[in-house]
């Protein structure tokens, strides 16, 4: 799973034994080694779906990390690309990738986003295991809060492993050993992979004001019931959408 450009056991036990913030400014200078960058399969999918949307004028990439989903703004926005992240490591990261059109990087909590209402569309990849799921209604306000009329927040979610599955019981372990690991040390680390299932996730946005369709990402193919390995949450922001010239 890590390549030998990527941490080494010790330097992840240190980076999980730090809070959220210290241990991904740790991490940053190896983060793109690991297997926790949003693979660019899922980026390159949703590309594909907002191509289709838009184009779009000014883009966000809420929890932005190494800039990962950058490249997708850069893709569908004609204008300004801005990305936000509490960790000024990741962010480092971020802004030493020169390529395509230049991004605004900025150090922000994405529960309180330093903002106006200033994007047409936001995205988020691979982020969403840092927020308790009593956090996610905060979380979707302010997303709902800095877009436009009309704006789009978009994020991939795969389909939950079948129940009984090596990868089920994967995840399931791992979340447990952060819930002990949580439980006996301070600051906490919030890294959680079961805390955010589809249905929960879009009653919330519903009730942060987001009109909320599926795209299904047909490039992760489908499950034995026949639904989507992997959808495109699309949340649209009520209201007219004003285009300026490109």
């Amino acid at each position: 799973m890590f390549t030998s450009k990527g941490p080494t056991l010790r330097e992840l036990a240190e980076q999980a034994l730090t809070s959220v913030e210290r241990g991904y400014d740790l991490l940053a200078p190896k983060f793109d080694h690991t297997p926790f960058r949003t693979p660019d399969r899922f980026v390159e999918a949703t590309e594909s779906v907002l191509t289709r949307l838009g184009p779009f004028d000014s883009g966000l990439d809420v929890c932005c990390g190494t800039g990962a989903g950058l490249d997708v703004l850069r893709a569908v926005c004609r204008r300004r690309v801005t990305g936000v992240d509490f960790s000024a490591g990741m962010l480092g990261r971020a802004g030493a990738d020169g390529a395509g059109k230049p991004a605004h990087l900025v150090r922000g909590d994405a529960r309180a986003l330093p903002f106006g209402a200033a994007f047409d569309l936001a995205v988020s990849f691979g982020a969403f295991g840092h927020f308790l799921p009593a956090e996610r209604p905060g979380l979707f306000a302010e997303v709902h809060r800095v877009l436009r009329p009309g704006g789009v927040f978009a994020f991939p979610v795969a389909a939950p492993p079948p129940i009984g599955t090596p990868m089920y019981w994967t995840l399931l372990g791992f979340d447990a050993a952060m819930r002990v690991r949580n439980r006996v040390r301070r600051p906490p680390f919030v890294m959680y992979y079961r805390t955010w299932p589809l249905g929960a996730v879009r009653a919330d946005l519903e009730r942060a004001g987001f009109v909320v369709s599926l795209h299904p990402l047909e490039e992760f193919g489908r499950r034995r019931d026949g639904s989507p390995g992997c959808r495109l949450v699309v949340a649209r922001k009520p209201g007219e959408v004003t285009r300026t010239a490109a």
